[in-house]
């Protein structure tokens, strides 16, 4: 829900009021009584950014982006076939060994 700015012409009177956007504009002022308030434009149920923006700088650049990917395939464990092979043939051999001494 928006918080909306009053303000009574009659006697000068200004405040916020937190309502929804479906409700309506109230027109009887709370300090004087007449019914000549109005809500002045302002932020309403509008979207306000804060801060300093958004910059050119606060994206990645592509050469970091290439420099991320290139580390990532670096430092992934490499699977060494090779040693794969040599252990699986030490174990065959290792196995027919134990089986002619039975």
């Amino acid at each position: 829900m928006p918080t909306y700015d009053y303000l009574c012409d009659a006697c000068g009177h200004e405040f916020e009021l937190f309502q929804a956007m479906s409700d309506p504009v109230k027109r009887k002022c709370s300090e004087c009584g007449k019914l000549k308030l109005r809500r002045l434009f302002g932020t309403g149920g509008a979207i306000v950014f804060k801060g300093s923006g958004f910059y050119q700088t606060d994206y990645r650049s592509d050469a970091y982006k290439k420099q991320e990917a290139a580390d990532k395939k670096s430092s992934e464990p490499k699977s060494d076939t090779k040693g794969s092979k040599s252990d699986s043939s030490s174990n065959k051999s290792s196995g027919s060994e134990s089986g002619t001494s039975e």
